[in-house]
């Protein structure tokens, strides 16, 4: 464990929260001012956070790095402690970059543009703090904290069925909380000592039973977050009703929290019911990647078509997950970071579209590619990296999560091979329903009615700059992945032996001269024997 001598995490959560704090302050009529400040802010803490990694982070630790400490209630030992490792350090720096490129797609905005900025820094701080922070109750109150900004913007900003969208978002994420308050208090209280640092409680040996209860938790809390099918029902709503940079916060940063949730307390904490509950996860997993896609195909509602598009990219991250392979983990963060890329550029030409079509049903559009052009470019690139082209992120990912689970020894062949080519469906499926979308909005017969009362203007500069500041990653990590999962291998490597070694049929006799006490060792074809 290596500490900060400077508390960069900490000045990064709070930097925009106190900033946000000063808008009511700014004389300003339009709006025009604030957003400038808004993204000023985001700037300023994107190069912090940058700034922070490549100054003291170390791809070679496993361990906790940037860390910070301070005593809050120490009667309950209750701790501002907050720190990064190769699992959340990439989705840090995820966080900072997706929500600066939101701020900077909410230009249009000019209701209440104030209160509007404000949430958005509100929610960088917030989102942060759920992948940095060290204590499990702090944990709690900062994934609470986080969902009012959500549901405001929501509630407030988005279209005619809003309040039902919001009220059902903050329903099923709320309630779902409760499951980690419970299960949180439970392991802080559990034997001798009361903690709620959690490697003290990773640290902690809990009985399988009990173990079991609180995997069981957890994975309602996380699920409905990821989401895991059937607790999946608010988020089509959700994106249905969100404008251009709600819809990049939620794909890009707020389903990425329940995987990293699942990854951190689930297997990290919870080794002997992963083994347990693994296969399930496998099931669900499938079931999410075929169900949605499917679904996905069927609508004929711009927002809601992506919508489905994510739950099923979703699915992959949970057979990755549940593989017990160095590679399929790898290939399940490295999927959650894709996909925040992919689908905040996605749901922004969603919202770019509507802007100019003011309709969301593919009926009612078609030929539009002849008036806007760039918009159509960049409609295709996105949705190349959503269906996985070769080259962008979405396929290394997909294809690590392939492998790592088909070279699983967790598993038996026959389930190996079932899951495989069930997965296979899905892949086959996303450029159907993708490509088909393309064809409907921008190839065929122009809709008169459409072109006549709406201005199809090209897209402007600031459009092209963020999908294209989305691009670059996308694709740089298709060519080069170890950019990225250098940050997380080791990490990973710690994970995945520790969770190897709570499976039975992974684990022999190694052998031993005579007398001596047979040592257990792990068998795998990925880790050094």
């Amino acid at each position: 464990m290596m500490t900060a001598q400077f508390p960069w995490l900490t000045t990064s959560i709070l930097f925009p929260l106190v900033a946000g704090l000063a808008i009511p302050l700014i004389p300003d009529k339009d709006g025009k001012t604030v957003r400038w400040y808004a993204l000023t802010i985001g700037l300023i803490d994107f190069a912090l956070l940058i700034y922070a990694f490549y100054t003291g982070y170390d791809l070679s630790q496993p361990g906790l790095q940037l860390v910070e400490s301070y005593t809050w209630i120490p009667d309950l030992d209750l701790k501002w402690s907050v720190g990064a490792d190769g699992l959340s350090m990439p989705l840090i720096l995820l966080t900072g970059f997706i929500t600066t490129l939101a701020t900077m797609a909410a230009w249009p905005v000019t209701l209440k543009p104030k209160l509007f900025y404000f949430l958005m820094l509100a929610m960088y701080g917030g989102q942060i703090a759920v992948f940095a922070v060290q204590d499990m109750l702090l944990f709690f109150l900062v994934w609470e904290l986080e969902l009012v900004p959500v549901y405001l913007i929501l509630s407030i900003w988005g279209g005619k069925k809003r309040l039902y969208a919001a009220t059902k978002f903050i329903l099923y994420t709320a309630g779902s909380s409760l499951f980690i308050l419970v299960a949180a208090l439970t392991m802080a209280f559990y034997g001798d000592t009361v903690s709620f640092d959690m490697s003290e409680i990773a640290a902690k040996t809990f009985p399988f039973t009990l173990q079991l209860l609180l995997y069981g938790g957890f994975l309602i809390a996380y699920g409905v977050k990821l989401p895991i099918f059937p607790l999946h029902t608010w988020l089509p709503d959700a994106h249905g009703e969100a404008t251009a940079p709600a819809h990049m916060l939620l794909a890009g940063i707020l389903l990425k929290m329940g995987g990293y949730a699942l990854i951190r307390m689930n297997a990290g904490m919870l080794p002997d019911a992963h083994a347990t509950f693994a296969p399930v996860l496998v099931i669900l997993g499938v079931v999410n990647i075929i169900y949605a896609a499917l679904t996905s195909f069927a609508q004929r509602n711009l927002k809601r078509k992506i919508a489905y598009s994510s739950i099923s990219h979703m699915g992959f991250v949970l057979i990755g997950i549940a593989s017990f392979t160095d590679l399929g983990m790898t290939g399940a963060i490295l999927q959650m970071i894709s996909h925040g890329l992919i689908g905040a550029s996605l749901f922004f030409m969603v919202g770019a579209t509507y802007d100019r079509t003011h309709t969301l049903m593919l009926d009612e559009m078609g030929g539009v590619g002849q008036k806007m052009k760039k918009v159509f470019a960049m409609w295709t690139a996105c949705s190349l990296a959503s269906l996985a082209l070769p080259g962008m992120s979405g396929f290394v990912a997909e294809l690590m999560i392939f492998i790592g689970f088909a070279n699983s020894d967790a598993y038996s062949l026959p389930f190996r091979v079932v899951v495989v080519l069930l997965a296979a469906v899905g892949v086959i499926l996303t450029p159907i329903y993708l490509l088909s979308m393309l064809r409907e909005i921008f190839y065929g017969q122009e809709n008169k009615e459409l072109v006549e009362h709406e201005v199809l203007v090209d897209a402007e500069p600031r459009e092209v700059f963020i999908i294209g500041a989305l691009l670059v990653p996308i694709i740089g990590i298709g060519l080069y992945p170890k950019i990225v999962t250098q940050i997380y291998q080791p990490t990973v490597e710690s994970l995945t032996a520790r969770l190897r070694a709570s499976v039975p049929s992974l684990v022999a006799p190694a052998p031993t001269s005579p007398g001596q006490e047979p040592v257990a060792v792990l068998r795998s074809p990925l880790l050094p024997q």
